[in-house]
């Protein structure tokens, strides 16, 4: 049964399996990856084939990517995501500021301000950019 990824959340699991599929395409392109290609993308230890291949349905399951036969490869599947890294992101930040900064995002800025070492530089283009946004 498939769920409207708008509800659902990434695990950490499932996380590293779409960063993957969301890294730039291999230059033979067709969009898409195999397990096997995602398993390649992995640090060592690799994980096993089976647990990729359960996050893979369980990400199908949620709504998050699809998968199709590859071309010519018997009973090999590509898997492609449903949503862009840009647009989980957005929705996820937008939860955490409704969440945790009752949807305020002067109070959200404030507090990453405070608890992350912004440098002086990065405060700078972070202001260019907000006064570049109000134009």
């Amino acid at each position: 049964m498939k769920h409207n990824n708008e509800e659902r959340q990434l695990t950490r699991a499932e996380m590293e399996i779409m960063n993957i599929l969301w890294s730039p395409p291999a230059p033979e392109g067709g969009g898409g990856l195999t397990t096997h290609q995602i398993i390649e993308q992995y640090p060592e230890p690799k994980p096993a084939y089976s647990t990729i291949a359960t996050f893979l349905k369980i990400l199908t399951n949620k709504g998050f990517i699809t998968s199709r036969k590859q071309e010519g490869g018997g009973k090999t599947f590509v898997f492609t995501p449903l949503i862009t890294r840009e647009a989980y992101t957005q929705r996820v930040m937008k939860e955490v500021k409704s969440t945790f900064f009752a949807g305020s995002f002067k109070s959200m800025l404030s507090f990453f301000a405070k608890q992350e070492e912004v440098s002086e530089e990065d405060l700078k283009e972070i202001v260019e950019l907000i006064n570049n946004k109000q134009k």
